[in-house]
């Protein structure tokens, strides 16, 4: 399906026209048919032989219906531009144009409808010049009646290769609709409408509604149930969840968990900057709000919305001030801006933005690169969120950690901070050389250890959970040596008589000296207090083999030559690890190596 929206001065024919094309009824409002006047949004649909089915949305042209016309244009990708030969260029058609372009639409035909009444000739030309100073420049120019039939089959031909031209929708996209019509099927419950742009929809599938769970219980395209349907299209869905109550037009329907709601963003602003009051209507999709105007500068705006929107990077939008009825284009940039906090913040964040865009254009696509370089640590799952997925292979200089990608720059910076503060560290604390990963993490304001794992350039390495430098290794002092030395002395022939408290205190071991030399390789520490040499806790087990199995503590004590002060908590430490088991009845097997 292919989707076309109208647009054009009020009472200039959109409505005769589109249903001359398909020969439906757009006007479904009793009011409407009475006043000859569009009032809401209209639905018609016909098939064209070379590209299948084309859905019309029909906007009313009425001034006091723009926000009506907005919602039916906002997520539609072509337009057919209704101008009557009969009448002046008009302000709604003006309007109508503006919007357009502020929206970037490239796809479109132009129709002179009631060609039977007057010469189209000179419509013809203003509608020319007028589409050339647009984004739609280039577009088809068609002079037709309604009434007569004239010059349809040559607006069906235009249509025709417009339609062909548009890009192909992923039908696995992730789903955003905007919804234009909200209502209650008595039996069925709530039904929302809008033009789907991408993406599948099926019954059974699980949705959100402005925050709200929902789940499809039925899908209409053109009037009939489907199965599915894949965007571009126009679609009905009946759905039912609790708290649907407030669901009207404006409503964002989306994949749950693919979107970034947001109530902040910085924009790009096309039109005159310096007319664009405080606080206009934003006007994107279906919805229609009001945005609070920060200037960051040059045409680089933030707006602070008043409700929460799923937005994504290049996302397009307009801004509408009501009361003099003027309109600015607008790119999204960034749906999760930093906080401005600082004098010149704002000064600083629109250098950021230029800097991020540079690459690109401001027209080009978002690059992955560029957003984590101006983020400096992104999460994986928020990016895609906000419409710039990772890519594989990541762009150069990238890294990946865990579920964070970190920038060329912010990694070196964070690189140097770590080992500044390693370094400090084992100044101070010589005995205890390495700071451990969490620390560090939370130390430097780091979302994981796996970030700063990450960014470590040698020397500095992970050993144990802790960040050490491979190249200071630094002796224990003299003194420690001296005591190691007596101690593997005192146990050369009793390996497992572990030194006494007076004999530590006596070779000036300290807990901490002591807990230095075990992190050095040099004594075992069972626990604090118990020493031994270094692998006595497998050749422990080993000896505690040859006992039958299980045995039991005093046995234990009694093989080894040594105590219970030292028997308990080695046994504890073989426990650990993994030499030995604990049974229920406090008795041991041997089940490591033997």
């Amino acid at each position: 399906m292919h989707v076309v929206a109208t647009a054009g001065h009020v009472d200039h024919g959109k409505t005769t026209l589109v249903d001359a094309l398909t020969g439906m009824h757009s006007d479904r409002l009793e009011e409407e048919r009475r006043r000859g006047l569009s009032i809401e949004l209209g639905y018609v649909w016909t098939t064209l032989p070379e590209v299948g089915e084309v859905a019309f949305v029909d906007v009313p042209g009425h001034e006091r219906f723009v926000p009506t016309m907005l919602a039916g244009i906002g997520p539609v990708p072509a337009v057919l531009l209704v101008v009557a030969a009969d009448d002046p260029w008009m302000p709604q058609a003006a309007e109508h144009l503006a919007a357009l372009d502020a929206l970037g639409v490239r796809h479109g035909v132009a129709a002179v409808t009631r060609s039977d009444l007057a010469d189209p000739g000179p419509a013809t030309e203003r509608v020319t010049a007028e589409l050339a100073r647009t984004s739609l420049r280039g577009a088809p120019v068609v002079a037709v009646s309604a009434r007569t039939g004239a010059g349809l089959e040559e607006l069906r031909a235009q249509l025709t290769r417009m339609v062909a031209d548009l890009p192909a929708p992923d039908p696995g996209a992730d789903v955003r609709l905007w919804v234009d019509r909200r209502f209650t099927v008595r039996g069925a419950g709530t039904v929302v409408t809008g033009t789907l742009p991408g993406g599948t929809v099926a019954p059974g599938d699980e949705v959100e509604v402005d925050g709200v769970r929902a789940r499809v219980r039925g899908v209409q395209a053109l009037g009939a149930p489907v199965e599915s349907a894949h965007g571009v299209a126009r679609v009905a869905l009946n759905l039912v969840g609790d708290g649907l109550d407030e669901v009207d037009r404006g409503s964002v329907l989306v994949t749950p968990g693919r979107w970034q709601p947001t109530d902040t963003v910085d924009v790009r602003v096309t039109g005159d900057i310096d007319a664009l009051p405080a606080r206009p209507q934003l006007h994107v999709g279906a919805a229609s709000l009001t945005a609070r105007v920060r200037p960051l500068a040059d045409d680089l705006v933030r707006l602070t919305l008043d409700r929460p929107l799923p937005l994504r990077v290049g996302d397009r939008a307009l801004l509408r001030d009501p009361g003099s009825r003027r309109i600015w284009g607008l790119r999204v940039l960034d749906p999760a801006p930093p906080a401005l906090r600082r004098r010149g913040a704002a000064a600083r964040r629109a250098q950021a933005l230029t800097t991020s865009w540079a690459g690109t254009g401001w027209d080009g696509e978002p690059d992955l690169r560029a957003e984590v370089e101006r983020r400096g640590i992104a999460d994986v799952r928020v990016l895609t969120r906000l419409g710039v997925p990772p890519t594989d292979p990541l762009p150069p200089g990238i890294l990946a950690a865990g579920h964070w990608l970190v920038g060329n720059r912010a990694a070196g910076a964070l690189a140097r901070r770590v080992a500044a503060l390693v370094a400090e560290h084992d100044r101070a604390r010589p005995l205890d050389p390495g700071v451990p990963l969490t620390a560090l993490a939370e130390r430097l304001g780091a979302p994981s250890p796996e970030v700063v794992a990450a960014v470590l350039a040698p020397p500095l390495q992970v050993r144990g959970g802790r960040v050490v430098s491979a190249a200071a290794a630094p002796a224990l002092p003299p003194e420690v040596e001296r005591a190691v030395a007596a101690i593997r002395r005192d146990l050369a022939a009793a390996p497992y008589a572990a030194p006494s408290a007076d004999r530590l205190r006596e070779l000036g071991l300290d807990p901490r000296r002591e807990a230095a030399a075990a992190k050095a390789g040099l004594l075992l520490r069972a626990a604090p207090g118990i020493v031994l040499l270094p692998g006595a806790d497998r050749e422990a087990a080993r000896l505690l083999a040859a006992l039958p199995q299980p045995f039991t503590t005093s046995e234990a004590r009694q093989h080894l030559g040594t105590s219970r002060r030292v028997a308990l908590p080695l046994l504890d430490h073989l426990d650990r690890a993994g030499l030995t088991r604990r049974l229920p009845d406090d008795r041991r097997e041997v089940v490591g190596p033997r």
